[in-house]
């Protein structure tokens, strides 16, 4: 019963019921035979009350009547039972559906709704359709369902996706709500309710990759392009159309060719979709050169597909902006270039070196420590360049530096080009502390003149405290000195030559002078004399000494003096310049005993800039040089760093005294000169005496002229009575003086 009520709700607004087979149908059938039994009743009485013919007519046309009803009877009958089964088809049709259905009637109330519609909205009432609207509908939705509503009772077809709640306003999803006229019955028509749900979810899922993708192509750091055989453009992304300096849309609805933006075109026209000129199949790679619509030039890598043939022809192409790679290519080329600059100008020498100690780079600052142009060097191993004493201790610190065991230091080396140079060698990993393939990188500093200084200051500290040491024990001496030969010349006065005791005395005072000449010498290496310096020719000093060398050196050596042309003035002690001649020849006298040459030679210098001689820097500047040369023995390469020390010779014990060098260099230094020396053994001695050049302006020149010519008068009588003061710490000195004054 209850599945007959519901059918007949959900038809009642149709115009028809459903037949029910239960005692609705009998009732209908019972009905017409009574109406049939009436008529054959009526028929009978008729004839009964009515006679003759017309009785007989009437109960004819009654009887007719009476079975022309049973038969209109039982095909009502039959009607009604082949429609209500239609009903009952199509209905069961509709319920099966998993679409929501209803057909609304033209007042708006629901003329049929399929168990679907009903499962979906339990509690929708049988009212219009625009009042359950609202509950139907999501509010951002209610224009498209309004929509619907209007095109439904035009009797249009329309479909619409809504957002759609049930009655009791909980969401039941996407639906395609469809609305459809029912033919024949204006006024109705037909909606379907089509769950989407999942559909619109897969559909936002993919429209949402979509939109990721097209944000991702067109906001890509490269280009994409696609063009049809003849070069027309069928997509653009947004990155590329910036770089042309239009709009996607723009090229695309332009007709924009890709041979539009190439700078230079291709000869051939033809192939509209090759930028390269090549063969127009397969992949194409290469680089172009676009134009800008502002005429701004595009230096681009493209990269191209091709696929399909004749009208079905179009490329995949990938574009890529080579500013920045051309940009940092700059960059990278000025960065090693400028690395080149560096590493091949640095003032210190810079070498890479392998494991295995073979110098893979190398710059000129080592190439000229090595005595070697760079290219000569690379590939050597570096030992080969160490002198033979240093080679155990770098290749120690090189093996330590290259496995790791020791952090990277310094170690001092002599180099084998050059003995003369010393380097101090810094070792670093080139990869860093982590590096494992043992590499290093060696920077060479040249300290050889910071060597020399160093031995120098020490030479010089040893020869201060030596020189200090024999000017006090001098100048005491020379005290002593002075009161012997004082009293000596007191003593000479009281006897008479031919006295026995006079020649006594006179030996006394020739060693106490002997003794003397010894204290100068020892003043004159402390630096301690007085220097009476005046400007002198050298020339004539040499002239007028020369003499007294030949008779001082003998007969089996030859004296040569060689004059420099125009020779500059120096300003000197003449006496002691004059000793410093006299010892170098004497000294080179003792060097040649079997006979030889002694050579003095003069010349002017100009030092344009230092110039290092042993462990001695000679700066800059105008100089007198004054060399002496001989051809004797030599001197042994170990002992020129000493040859000036005071005391030290290398004549035979009893020989010398070993102050005749040291005095040398005493007063050279005092003179503020430079004394050096070459020598070899069996190549003979070479000392060079460089002295400051005195430059005369011409007025003191000719001051000087006037003052040699001006005769010298001799001094007036000083004779009188007055009073001597004598100041003497020394009491024999100061006694002496006393009484050779009174007498």
């Amino acid at each position: 019963m209850v599945a007959d009520v519901e059918g007949a709700r959900r038809w009642a607004n149709w115009g028809f019921e459903r037949q029910q087979p239960g005692w609705i149908g009998r009732l209908g059938n019972i009905a017409l035979l009574l109406a049939a039994a009436g008529a054959l009743v009526g028929a009978l009485f008729a004839s009964d009350i009515i006679s003759g013919a017309k009785a007989q007519a009437v109960t004819s046309t009654v009887i007719a009547l009476a079975v022309i009803s049973g038969f209109a009877a039982f095909a009502a009958r039959a009607m009604h039972t082949a429609l209500a089964g239609r009903v009952d088809i199509l209905s069961q049709a509709l319920d099966a559906s998993a679409d929501a259905q209803v057909i609304i009637a033209p007042d708006g109330r629901i003329a049929y709704a399929n168990t679907a519609f009903y499962d979906l909205f339990p509690q929708f009432p049988e009212a219009p359709l625009e009042r359950v609207a609202a509950a139907l509908s999501d509010p951002d939705s209610q224009a498209d369902f309004e929509r619907l509503c209007s095109r439904a009772a035009a009797g249009t077809r329309a479909i619409s996706a809504l957002p759609l709640r049930n009655s009791r306003g909980v969401a039941a999803g996407w639906f395609n709500v469809s609305v459809n006229p029912i033919a024949g019955r204006p006024g109705y028509s037909f909606w379907n309710f089509q769950d989407i749900t999942a559909r619109h979810e897969m559909e936002a899922v993919i429209h949402d990759e979509r939109n990721k993708l097209v944000d991702f192509l067109d906001n890509a750091p490269i280009g994409f392009y696609s063009v049809d055989g003849n070069g027309r453009f069928l997509f653009v992304n947004q990155t590329l159309a910036q770089w042309l300096g239009s709009t996607p849309a723009e090229i695309i609805a332009s007709g924009a060719r890709l041979h539009d933006f190439l700078a230079t075109p291709p000869a051939d026209e033809t192939a509209g979709f090759d930028p390269f000129e090549g063969s127009g199949e397969g992949e194409q790679r290469g680089e172009v050169a676009l134009r800008s619509r502002d005429g701004h030039i595009l230096e681009a890598w493209v990269g191209q597909s091709i696929v399909g043939a004749g009208p079905e022809l179009r490329t995949r192409s990938v574009v890529r902006d080579l500013t920045p790679e051309r940009e940092w290519q700059a960059a990278l080329r000025l960065s090693r270039e400028r690395f080149q600059r560096f590493f091949a100008n640095a003032p210190v020498g810079i070498a890479l070196i392998d494991r295995e100690g073979r110098l893979e780079e190398a710059n000129r600052a080592l190439g000229e420590l090595f005595g070697a142009p760079p290219p000569d060097v690379i590939g050597q191993p570096l030992i080969g360049f160490v002198n033979d004493d240093d080679r155990r201790e770098i290749m120690a610190k090189l093996a330590a530096a290259a496995d790791g065991a020791a952090p990277p230091g310094r170690v001092d080396v002599r180099l084998k080009s050059n003995r003369d140079k010393t380097c101090v060698v810094f070792l670093s990993r080139l990869g860093g502390s982590d590096s494992s393939d043992g590499s290093l990188m060696l920077h060479f500093i040249d300290v050889t003149d910071q060597k020399n200084l160093e031995i120098q200051f020490a030479q010089s500290q040893k020869m201060q405290a030596v020189g200090q040491l024999a000017g006090g024990v001098a100048h005491d001496f020379n005290n002593l000195l002075t009161a012997m030969i004082g009293f000596c010349d007191l003593l000479l006065m009281r006897f008479r030559p031919g006295d026995p005791s006079f020649a006594d005395i006179m030996q006394i005072k020739q060693n106490a002078n002997r003794a003397a000449n010894l204290v100068r010498q020892l003043l004159a290496f402390s630096r301690q004399q007085t220097l009476q310096p005046r400007i002198i020719d050298i020339t004539d000093v040499l002239v007028e000494l020369s003499h007294l060398l030949r008779r001082l050196i003998g007969e089996n050596i030859e004296l040569k003096v060689v004059h420099g042309r125009d020779l500059g003035l120096a300003k000197v002690d003449q006496g002691q310049l004059e000793q410093v001649i006299i010892n170098l020849a004497v000294n080179a006298r003792d060097a040649m005993q079997g006979g030889g040459t002694l050579t003095i030679r003069t010349a002017n210098i100009n030092q344009a800039s230092a110039m290092r001689r042993g462990h001695e820097i000679m700066p800059a500047g105008n100089y007198v040089l004054i060399e002496v040369s001989d051809t004797g023995i030599g001197i042994a390469k170990e002992h020129l760093p000493r040859i000036f020390e005071p005391f030290f010779s290398t004549k035979e014990v009893g020989s010398g005294t070993g102050l005749g060098l040291s005095t040398v260099y005493g007063i050279v230094k005092q003179t503020g000169g430079f004394i050096f020396v070459d020598s070899a053994p069996g190549r003979g001695a070479n000392f060079q005496i460089y002295l400051p050049r005195h430059q005369l302006t011409d007025a003191a020149a000719i001051n000087t002229r006037a003052g040699d010519m001006t005769e010298v008068l001799p001094p007036k009588d000083l004779t009188g009575v007055g009073t001597v003061m004598l100041v003497e710490d020394e009491d024999p000195v100061r006694i002496f003086g006393a009484r050779a004054l009174r007498n």
